[in-house]
């Protein structure tokens, strides 16, 4: 019995084990938590699968003592073969009912802010993402990750 338990355990994880994640994550850390305008994270990533539509979020990962509800940035996005396209996005981290609108643990916050209006169509190749802080205040002090999430719209 316990063989046949601890069997079946094994399958499953081995059935799980062979299935494809459909999502891409990459953070890049701010050094010291205080980010300058002048550094601009690139997130590289690789698209294969040109049938799927996706999903792409931002991502940043802040301290309480983080000052504002709001984050001002520039995405800048270069799909294979073309030229970059710049994207200025006010994302919202915070309202005055609920407090921080993201994740948290202890006193770190993260937020996945969907930047695509809806799932889209990516073609086969390298995409390139750059973020700027345009925010006022440089360097914005308490920021300590931000990313790009990529992910397979559920159909």
């Amino acid at each position: 019995m316990k063989q046949t338990c601890l069997f079946l355990i094994t399958c499953c994880f081995l059935i799980n084990a062979c299935t494809t994640v459909d999502v891409f994550e990459k953070n890049i850390t701010i050094p010291k938590h205080e980010w300058s305008s002048s550094f601009r994270p690139e997130i590289r990533f690789e698209i294969n699968d040109t049938l799927s539509e996706y999903n792409i979020f931002a991502v940043v990962r802040h301290t309480d003592a983080y000052r504002y509800k709001n984050i001002w940035v520039n995405i800048y996005t270069q799909a294979p073969g073309d030229s970059s396209k710049k994207q200025q996005l006010d994302l919202r981290l915070a309202t005055d009912n609920k407090g921080w609108l993201g994740s948290g643990m202890d006193d770190i916050f993260e937020h996945r802010i969907l930047i695509t209006g809806k799932p889209i169509l990516l073609k086969s190749g390298t995409y390139l993402f750059k973020l700027e802080n345009i925010m006022r205040e440089d360097p914005l002090e308490h920021v300590m990750n931000v990313g790009i999430r990529v992910e397979k719209a559920k159909s």
